[in-house]
């Protein structure tokens, strides 16, 4: 079994998720949830706590890999910087721990996800929640983002 870890990065929050491909093809969640920093906090205050959160989490259950969503650049250049700079906190927390990563735009994660590429938030979060034999749709929005990312990495290295 492969133990993924994926990442919906943010400054204020970052969606995580640990998920088990089984031996009958299918996925199971181990842990999701996500890292919050307080907003009040310096940039550089915020960025430490992730990374030392994130840390913690990865000494904790020591995946084999991790998918990360890439950066989409909508209209908000301010947002865009600081979801970069979690980024780059991320991905020098994953590459200390020794992880491959993968990279995924949200477009890749939908098609893996729903095999739509245009499929909406709620179809997305649907998907997870029946792929992952979930009760309900996992919430916070970013740990089911996470969700897909780890579901989509699985998928693309099944493959």
């Amino acid at each position: 079994m492969t133990l993924v870890i994926g990442i919906d990065p943010g400054t204020a929050t970052i969606g995580y998720a640990l998920v088990h491909d089984l031996p009958d093809g299918n996925n199971e969640a181990v842990e999701y949830g996500v890292i919050t920093t307080p907003k009040g906090d310096s940039a550089p205050q915020r960025l430490m706590q992730l990374y030392e959160e994130l840390n913690a989490i990865l000494a904790r259950y020591q995946p084999d890999s991790a998918a990360v969503e890439k950066l989409f650049f909508a209209n908000n250049v301010t947002t865009a910087i600081s979801v970069g700079q979690a980024r780059g906190v991320v991905l020098l927390a994953l590459s200390q721990a020794g992880l491959e990563v993968g990279e995924y735009t949200p477009n890749e994660v939908k098609q893996a996800v729903t095999g739509y590429g245009g499929a909406d938030k709620k179809q997305v979060q649907e998907m997870v929640r029946v792929l992952l034999s979930l009760e309900k749709i996992p919430k916070p929005d970013d740990a089911a983002d996470a969700l897909a990312i780890a579901i989509c990495h699985l998928n693309t290295k099944r493959y």
